[in-house]
């Protein structure tokens, strides 16, 4: 058989994506085993990366602390919506499926440098960190029993907004949200609240903002509409910056940038600084 008519072998070299991450934001190739190593931070341009709900669990909270609670509160499907690719229950379910998580957040109990505290981490791989039904049942049970109990309450958002597929209940998920966490503060109890990568639209708008210390991470995404949106309703070019941590921390919506490595000694501070 001649050359011409030889099947192809297989390439014996992975493909490029099984070898490299390439930075979001910079665009630099990084090592997928060194991108590991270093939290999923970019060594060219410190981009912190995405990080899942239960790996940001594992580096905030004391090891073996960390007890989750309300698993079964999650989706509700009320609207039987659909639309052009296919039902919002089929999509959710295989969600959970892939992901192993029941809602777009993760909330438990844990314990911080000793302190008792009802830690919350949002989970971008579940569609979108999107801000449903379940996902505001949680927050509001967790205030609950963080004043019973008397704990601290720390959530990390990561969100691109309320979930429309669940219609005005996910939108009211908001002001849930924000009266559950104002019952925290009521009872003389703080509310840390973690801004990471990328925290928008409602989440950003409700809860992510109401932090007695509102922290972020370098770099990261934090805003409402997105900038094409703005830029075209008001007709404005906006600074090249615009909705970064930075930039919100120069104009005092945010409190402090910490480094992932120092995020959870700087909680434990802010937890001793309120008393605890």
């Amino acid at each position: 058989m001649g050359w011409f008519e030889k099947k192809a072998e297989k390439a014996k070299i992975p493909p490029t994506k099984a070898l490299w991450q390439v930075c979001p934001r910079c665009k630099s190739y990084i090592a997928k085993d060194a991108w590991t190593k270093n939290n999923c931070i970019c060594p060219e341009c410190n981009y912190h990366g995405r990080l899942g709900a239960r790996t940001r669990i594992a580096q905030l909270s004391d090891e073996g602390s960390f007890v989750e609670v309300f698993r079964e509160v999650s989706y509700s499907d009320h609207l039987d919506f659909h639309d052009a690719t296919g039902p919002y229950k089929a999509k959710v379910e295989a969600t959970i499926a892939k992901s192993g998580e029941t809602e777009s957040i993760v909330m438990g109990t844990a314990t911080m440098g000793g302190v008792p505290v009802m830690l919350g981490v949002m989970d971008f791989g579940f569609m979108g960190g999107s801000l449903g039904t379940g996902t505001g049942e949680r927050i509001a049970r967790a205030c609950e029993q963080a004043i019973a109990e008397k704990r601290p309450l720390i959530l990390c958002s990561a969100s691109g907004g309320a979930r429309m597929h669940e219609g005005i209940l996910s939108l009211m998920q908001m002001a849930k949200t924000s009266a559950a966490v104002g019952r925290v503060k009521e009872a003389g109890l703080p509310y840390i609240s973690v801004l990471t990568d990328p925290t928008t639209g409602g989440v950003s708008a409700s809860f992510a903002m109401l932090g007695d210390i509102n922290i972020t991470e370098p770099k990261t995404l934090i805003g409402f509409a997105g900038r094409r949106v703005i830029e075209n309703t008001i007709h404005q070019k906006l600074p090249p910056d615009f909705q970064s941590a930075e930039y919100l921390l120069a104009h005092g919506f945010v409190d402090k940038i910490v480094e992932r490595a120092e995020l959870k000694n700087f909680i434990v501070k802010m937890l001793k600084y309120f008393g605890f």
